[in-house]
């Protein structure tokens, strides 16, 4: 089997799993380092470097959406139109961990300083950085059949989240890996018509 096969195949196996346990079919230590190894070959604009990671587990992680469930009660208020959401956040509690991406707006800052033709594209070059390492981790969990889900409840519990785990003043969350025990597989895919979405040229 070839590495592009390989590759590919892990492409098709990383799926959005919500059914998830917080048994862990490896060690936590295995986690960190796929985050990790994540962190120092992911590329990113100029080597920039910008995107940072926190992971948590157990207590850590249940503490999160523990605070996720109180500031969207609090935005939500009514408790029976709030059931449907308190039964989303629990889904994310059962998992064994979260992995928190931010963005370090003093990298970009720094880059946009440095070369000021190309200022106002650092900011969505942070993002697209940012979206490779969840990618790239969200895949590699799915090669050792951990199960994961992308949240974006930023930036309503930022402020919660800086204060919980002292996160530096300039890095940005924009997204929260959920991961655990697949309890139960993501169902079929839809897709549209890859002719809708490609062009080519010159072949």
């Amino acid at each position: 089997m070839s590495d592009l096969t390989t590759l590919q195949q892990l492409a098709e196996k990383r799926r959005s799993i919500y059914a998830l346990s917080n048994q862990l079919p490896v060690a936590n230590d295995e986690i960190v380092k796929i985050v990790e190894h994540a962190i120092l070959h992911t590329p990113s604009s100029f080597n920039s470097q910008s995107t940072r990671i926190v992971v948590l587990f157990g207590d850590d992680h249940r503490k999160l959406w523990d605070m996720t469930e109180d500031t969207l009660r609090e935005i939500v208020g009514d408790e029976e139109k709030f059931k449907s959401t308190k039964e989303r956040v629990n889904g994310f509690r059962n998992g064994a961990g979260t992995v928190l991406f931010f963005e370090d707006q003093a990298v970009v800052r720094g880059m946009q300083e440095a070369a000021p033709l190309y200022a106002d594209n650092f900011p969505i070059w942070a993002s697209q950085t940012s979206a490779m390492h969840q990618y790239v981790i969200w895949t590699a969990l799915a090669s050792i059949d951990v199960g994961a889900n992308l949240q974006h409840y930023n930036p309503v519990i930022d402020q919660k989240v800086a204060s919980a785990w002292d996160i530096d003043k300039d890095w940005t969350l924009n997204a929260q890996l959920v991961f655990g025990t697949i309890e139960q597989p993501a169902g079929e895919k839809a897709f549209k018509p890859v002719e809708e979405r490609m062009k080519v040229f010159g072949a």
